[in-house]
């Protein structure tokens, strides 16, 4: 599989930390000390999972140089779905004029963009499909409860996407599941985001390790063969534990999580697009990208930039 271009956005309001401690007991410290948030972009009426995707797939299309009807599979992570039908992935082939395309949601939560890349991957091997735009997009300030201090600071909106073609170097992966852990981390449309902080942080310091040394046993390589490693932007301790379980230097782990917050399936994506456009990844760069999140969901994937 070969990235051909990637995209991305957030939604265009931004809540600070000093914005959320005029409403309730907090302050932009304790924020930062916990999580490493500044800030997080926070979708208004005119926004959606729909629009904020079609955006950062408009980006993702024109990077590589494409028209959206070269577009023949739409995958949408996804977990901020409000309706059952039509899907969101319909909605964004709708708003981009992706008339050639099929659409598929999928929710894995967290780990929603690596269940959709790894997707990708087998129609394309199959020969099913030649264009696949993968798109990871949130809104998940409509799901929380805004008088929750321990879940409302965590959360933010966006959308980032990549366009996939057969090619390339293999794209090795990981994926799983512990649903008998499901309740650390849940939502009921209306109640908002149930969360077990301590649990949570437990499952992904343990488990993400596992996994991507998993990918990489698969692959023959060792965490020092990583160059580049994109890991959901759910907390920086977080982020921070596993990097000292791979014994790799922060460098390797690019993090965004001060801007956005955790996005869920966009975080990723959204990374990846930031330090493409930057010029960070390169050529010949092996890159892991792993997330992590409710279910308990979890995956890794490797690829080769080309």
């Amino acid at each position: 599989m070969r990235i051909l271009g990637t995209g991305s956005t957030a939604a265009k309001k931004i809540v600070t930390n000093d914005d959320l401690a005029k409403t309730m007991e907090t302050s932009d410290e304790w924020i930062r000390e916990r999580t490493g948030i500044a800030q997080r972009h926070v979708a208004e009426a005119d926004e959606s999972p729909a629009t904020l995707g079609a955006e950062a797939s408009r980006r993702a299309i024109e990077m590589a140089k494409l028209s959206a009807e070269d577009i023949d599979l739409i995958l949408v992570a996804t977990a901020s779905s409000m309706q059952r039908v039509p899907s969101i992935s319909c909605q964004i082939q709708a708003i981009i004029g992706a008339a050639n395309a099929a659409c598929i949601d999928v929710n894995a939560a967290c780990a929603g963009f690596m269940t959709a890349l790894t997707m990708a991957d087998a129609y394309l091997k199959a020969g099913a499909f030649n264009k696949v735009l993968v798109i990871g997009t949130e809104t998940l300030s409509d799901m929380v409860d805004w008088t929750d201090r321990t879940s409302c600071i965590l959360f933010g909106d966006g959308a980032g996407a990549v366009v996939v073609t057969a090619g390339g170097n293999d794209l090795i992966y990981s994926l799983g599941a512990d649903g008998t852990k499901g309740d650390a981390l849940s939502c009921q449309i209306g109640a908002g985001v149930v969360m077990d902080g301590k649990e949570v942080y437990r499952f992904a310091t343990r488990t993400v390790p596992i996994c991507m040394k998993d990918a990489m046993d698969k692959a023959g390589i060792t965490p020092a063969d990583i160059d580049v490693f994109l890991l959901h932007q759910a907390n920086i301790r977080i982020i921070e534990a596993i990097a000292k379980s791979m014994k790799e230097p922060m460098e390797k782990f690019p993090v965004n999580i001060a801007n956005y917050g955790n996005m869920s399936s966009a975080s990723i994506p959204v990374l990846l697009d930031e330090q493409v456009r930057a010029g960070k990844i390169n050529a010949g760069d092996r890159i892991i990208m792993s997330g992590f999140g409710a279910g308990l969901t979890y995956g890794a994937c490797i690829l080769v930039w080309s």
